[in-house]
Order: structure tokens, then C-alpha cells, then sequence
């Protein structure tokens, strides 16, 4: 066991796995939903230029989300080797990893940034833009140009993770939300930035962040994990166990963008733009929904990859049952409130000038697409048990089977096939997700008594 005081949240994950779980996902439930709030708000103004904007906002969405899946996925990574180590009670090769996930972080960066910049235009025009495609360009160059601290802010998290400490990138996510909402109405608005402005703000908003936990880690110094160039000894076995669940995370989370992008195109085949706006804006509140899963299955990473490490086989266990137990209660309030107020909520994101016409089917996709919040409660738990033991590729195979496997399988049966037009698109994620959540389930737990048989 480690002894340094700063070692109380490893010691909390390995004797208290319920409390330690608690603990950690809520700082990250209100970071994410901090997160997911201001995005939000970006929606809320956009929506003020037009329905046009506001869509062509949306194409870019997919790409958008490559850039967070790359961070959070290599986040996901790193939060597992340390947890890993430091469960293991290795403290130096903890800090050798640290710095290990931060030189990645930045290679990645760059790569992503070249290699989207130069596909940009082809993306979108494949994925229907049409004419937006001038708005999803001024928001989309932008970005990418930023891109780098979307990235790098991202993955930075999962080093405090990896540590048991989710309370700072709490207060550095509310930061930088504060910021991205001041900076918003002036850049799009007083200077008549239009979605550039938008832009613009995000990723002035992410370099704050960056300046925050950089500060934590070099000027003051009192974090318990050292990412310094000091620390670093190049080594396989380090890389690998990053790579592992980092790279799969990503491209679970780049399957993710797939499907938006697919999903999209899909809309505007049974639809019109209109329904890709009302899917992109719809999806943002989706996103706020479902938070509190995504933050406790993060959570539960790092309570795993720690008693992984030690061996504790039966605690990761009772961490898995406890937060599907905690995530369906949260699902289930969450599905009434929205499914109660669609109504309120869209009026807010579609009320003024063009949007307004985009009100009804909003409210409509927030009535029915809450029908699978219980079921992604367990799928999410289940999904982050496999990251957190180092099955990467396994919890990558179960994203890709929900999403572009039965989800799409069923939105294309019943928007296309079956003639049922957008609402057989919203009803087609609805059961793709009930589906393929529920194999997740039993597939986690049929895995961890595997684990624990082994013992």
C-alpha cells in the first residue's frame, strides 16, 4: 500500500470501491455536464443566425467529436496504466507513464490536425452539407487549427484521474466554461464573428484549460503523480498498456463520429438538413442527459485498473454492480424529466427567426430517444469494466456493435425499409442501443467471474 499522504484516493479505490466510485464521479458528473452545457449554449447562440448555421454547426459535429474521442480515448489510456501501477504500488513507473501519456497526447495531436485539415472539405461534402457547407467550413478550419488543445486538455484529465483525483479538472472545466459562455455573445455577436466567433471561443476556452492543469503540474507542483521529462525512461511495456486501451477508446469514440456522420447523411435522406440540425442540437441535450453514466463509468476505470493491479478481483465486481445499480436510478429521473419537459427544452434551442421551424420534430426526437437511458446505464458500466481491466479492443468491438452495427442496422430497417422516415431513424437508436446494451451487461460479468475464478 502506498504511503504517502497523497495516496488517500488509491487506498480509498482499493479498500472502498463504492465510496471511492461516489467520490470520483461526482466532480467528474459536474465536469462533463459543465462541459456539455456550454456546448449548449454554442448551440443557443448559433441557433440566433439561422437554422442554416446551426446545421452546418452540426455537420461538423462528427469531426468535432474525432477530436474528443482522440483526447478522451488516450485519457481513458493513460487513467488506466496509472491506476495500474499505482495499484500495483510502482509509484516511479506511475510517473514514468505520466510523461509517457503526455509526449503521445502531442504527437497525436499533430497527426490529427494535418490529417483533418486536408480532408475537411471532402468529409463534409460527403456527408450532405450542401448549403451550409460555407458555415460548417468557418467553424470546422477554426477548430482544427485549435485542435491540438481540444486534444491535449482532454488526455490531461486522465492523468488526475489516474491518481483518484477528479476534484481539479473539475474546477479547471468550470473555468473554462465561465470563459467560453463571456466569450461567446461578444465574439459572435459584438464582432460579428457569426460561427467563426463560435469557434473561436471554444478553443480560446481549451487553451485556458491547458494553462490550469499545466500550472498544477509544473509551478505549483502538488499533484501526486510527476509527469517531468526527468522521469522519463522509454519504456515498451509502458507504452503498450497506454496504447492499449488508449487507442481502442479512441476509435470506439472516432466509431462514435462514424455513426453522426452516417446518421446525418441518413437524415438527409429520409429528411432534410433540418433533421440534422434538430439531430445535432437534440443530441447535445442527449448528451447532458446521459452525463452521470459516462462520468461514473469513467470513474469506474480508475477504481478498476487500481484493483486490477492488485489483484482484487471481487472488488472490481462489486465497483461494476454498484454503478449499473447507481446509473439506472440516475437514468430513469433523468428519462421522465426530459420525456415530461421536450417541449420546454426545445423551445429554447429553436426560438427565434428560422429555427423556429424546427421546434415540433425537436421535440418529438427528446420524447422518444429516452426510451434506451436505462439500458445505456448498464452498457456504459459494462463497456468501462473492460477498459479498466485492459481489454481495449473488446470495449472498442462493443461500441462498434451498438453503433454501427445495430443501431444503423435498425435505423436503416425502419427509416428506409420499412418507410417510417425520420422517426424509424430516432426508434432505430432507440433499439440498437436496448439491444446491444444489454449483451454488454452479461458480457461483463461474465468476464469478471472469469477474472475471479482465476484466482
Amino acid at each position: 500500500m502506498l504511503s504517502n499522504d497523497s495516496s488517500n484516493s488509491v487506498d480509498l479505490m482499493l479498500q472502498n470501491p463504492k465510496r471511492a466510485l461516489i467520490r470520483m464521479s461526482i466532480p467528474l458528473i459536474i465536469s462533463l455536464l459543465i462541459t456539455s452545457f456550454y456546448n449548449l449554449i454554442d448551440a443557443a447562440w448559433v441557433s440566433g443566425l439561422g437554422a442554416d448555421a446551426l446545421a452546418g454547426v452540426g455537420f461538423f459535429t462528427p469531426i468535432f467529436m474525432i477530436l474528443v474521442g482522440f483526447g478522451n480515448g488516450l485519457g481513458s489510456g493513460a487513467a488506466f496504466a496509472l491506476s495500474k501501477y499505482l495499484g500495483e504500488d510502482d509509484k516511479s513507473k506511475a510517473d514514468n507513464a505520466s510523461i509517457h501519456s503526455i509526449i503521445v497526447d502531442v504527437v497525436v495531436s499533430i497527426l490529427i490536425t494535418v490529417i483533418l485539415l486536408g480532408l475537411l472539405n471532402p468529409i463534409l461534402n460527403a456527408m450532405g452539407a450542401g448549403q451550409t457547407i460555407g458555415y460548417a467550413m468557418d467553424y470546422g478550419v477554426i477548430i482544427l487549427l485549435g485542435s491540438i488543445f481540444i486534444i491535449l486538455s482532454n488526455a490531461l484529465y486522465g492523468i488526475f484521474r489516474g491518481e483518484g483525483d477528479t476534484t481539479r479538472p473539475m474546477y479547471a472545466m468550470i473555468a473554462s466554461a465561465i470563459l467560453n459562455i463571456i466569450l461567446d455573445p461578444i465574439f459572435i455577436y459584438n464582432l460579428n464573428l457569426g460561427v467563426k466567433g463560435a469557434a473561436l471561443a471554444t478553443i480560446i476556452s481549451s487553451i485556458f484549460v491547458i494553462i490550469i492543469l499545466l500550472y498544477w503540474f509544473y509551478i505549483k507542483k502538488d499533484t501526486y503523480l510527476n509527469p517531468t521529462l526527468s522521469n522519463l525512461s522509454f519504456k515498451k511495456d509502458i507504452s503498450f498498456d497506454i496504447i492499449k486501451v488508449g487507442v481502442p477508446a479512441s476509435i470506439q469514440l472516432l466509431n462514435n463520429a462514424f455513426f453522426a456522420a452516417v446518421f446525418s447523411a441518413l437524415l438527409t435522406f429520409v429528411g432534410s438538413t433540418d433533421s440534422v440540425a434538430v439531430y445535432s442540437t437534440g443530441w447535445r441535450i442527449v448528451t447532458i442527459g446521459t452525463t452521470p453514466l459516462l462520468a461514473i463509468g469513467t470513474a469506474l476505470i480508475s477504481v478498476i485498473a487500481a484493483n486490477y493491479g492488485a489483484r482484487n478481483y471481487k472488488n472490481i465486481q462489486i465497483a461494476h454492480r454498484y454503478a449499473m445499480k447507481v446509473s439506472i436510478v440516475i437514468a430513469i429521473i433523468v428519462m421522465v424529466i426530459t420525456n415530461v419537459f421536450a417541449g420546454d427544452i426545445a423551445s429554447v434551442f429553436a426560438s427565434s427567426g428560422s429555427s423556429v421551424r424546427i421546434a415540433s420534430e425537436l421535440t418529438g426526437f427528446l420524447s422518444w430517444i429516452v426510451i434506451y437511458y436505462p439500458t445505456m446505464a448498464v452498457g456504459v458500466a459494462s463497456t468501462y469494466v473492460f477498459q479498466g481491466v485492459g481489454k481495449g479492443l473488446t470495449a472498442m468491438f462493443q461500441t462498434i456493435m451498438r453503433e454501427t452495427g445495430f443501431t444503423i442496422f435498425f435505423a436503416v430497417l425502419l427509416g428506409v425499409v420499412l418507410g417510417f422516415g425520420v422517426w424509424g431513424a430516432w426508434m432505430g437508436i432507440v433499439l440498437g442501443e436496448v439491444v446491444s446494451n444489454n449483451i454488454t451487461m452479461f458480457w461483463a460479468d461474465w468476464h469478471i467471474k472469469k477474472l475471479m475464478g482465476s484466482r
